[in-house]
């Protein structure tokens, strides 16, 4: 057998003719480690390659099995390791006292060789499935993470589209969405600490705040150039038209949630920001005329953005 392959069993009994018996038994199929105490078998069993199961001697001096075993529990990295408990005394209550401890088996002595390394089999196939679903559980876990990393990716990629699209068209500079972003994190952040908005500002919203920001204005690519990209004062009707890129914006991230499968956080806040960020605290702002805390706090935090950056 190829000695990576080779799985490893700890040994621990008082008695070195013990010791060498199960040693040679055990040999030509497992790398075999030995101690001959109990404080010897935890410093072994702590050490690398560590062992993938430990025939372990229930009745020895000064520390005896049941404490080695209890310590093993205790660490760690050698909670797992399975033991067998191995004994001359050939008592229920033994075997039970093991078995309750957590021990996988339990063998008397004198030992039989074939139905001893029977268990030492039955043991260390069931480990060794044991760490193989670990691994495949370690795996997809790994695999979800990347995969939700993939697609966080991949939301931020499309809101910077989609976001750069309507400054394309309103002819703002490729900082703007960066800048605007960065004063609805600061804005939000420094809202926090007062107890005013505790219950509201959590970093998770904060967090979707900032994601949404981008997208505030995406209701202007629904206007016409002449009226988005016009030099001079807007006439009176030019003016109604521009108003309706809140409504327009709205409307197109309530289509985007419409067609989402699940439900996407950072849209609803998009929709907000999109729909109200010009109302005004007086109720002089569009599109609904608002007023106060009427106003939700998403969109109050852009419109001091949006004031602040001009």
């Amino acid at each position: 057998m190829n000695d990576k392959k080779m799985q490893t069993i700890l040994v621990v009994d008082d008695s070195p003719e013990n010791v060498t018996d199960l040693s040679e038994l055990l040999q030509p199929e497992y790398r075999v480690r030995v101690a001959t105490t109990g404080a010897r078998a935890l410093q072994v069993a702590a050490s690398r390659p560590h062992p993938d199961l430990i025939l372990l001697d229930a009745m020895m001096p000064e520390m005896d099995g049941y404490d080695v075993f209890e310590n093993l529990r205790a660490t760690p990295e050698t909670s797992k390791i399975p033991v067998i408990f191995v004994t001359a005394t050939d008592s229920v209550e033994s075997e039970l006292r093991g078995l309750d401890a957590g021990a996988v088996d339990y063998i008397t002595k004198p030992i039989l060789p074939q139905i001893a390394m029977a268990r030492v089999r039955n043991q260390l196939e069931l480990k060794q499935t044991r760490d193989w679903l670990s691994d495949q559980n370690a795996y997809l876990e790994a695999e979800v993470a990347r995969r939700m990393q993939e697609n966080e990716l991949i939301q931020k990629i499309s809101v910077r589209a989609l976001a750069h699209l309507a400054e394309i068209r309103d002819l703002e500079t490729g900082n703007h969405i960066l800048r605007i972003r960065a004063y609805v994190q600061h804005l939000a952040e420094s809202l926090q600490k007062l107890p005013r908005f505790a219950g509201v500002l959590s970093d998770h919203y904060v967090e979707l705040l900032t994601r949404s920001a981008p997208l505030h204005d995406i209701g202007r690519v629904g206007i016409p150039d002449a009226i988005l990209r016009k030099p001079g004062p807007l006439t009176v009707e030019e003016w109604r038209i521009m108003k309706t890129h809140a409504k327009l914006g709205r409307d197109a991230i309530e289509m985007a949630e419409r067609d989402a499968t699940r439900n996407v956080e950072f849209l609803a806040l998009a929709k907000e920001i999109a729909h109200w960020h010009h109302e005004q605290w007086d109720g002089n702002g569009y599109p609904d005329g608002l007023t106060g805390e009427a106003i939700p706090v998403s969109a109050r935090i852009m419109a001091v953005a949006t004031c602040s950056i001009r």
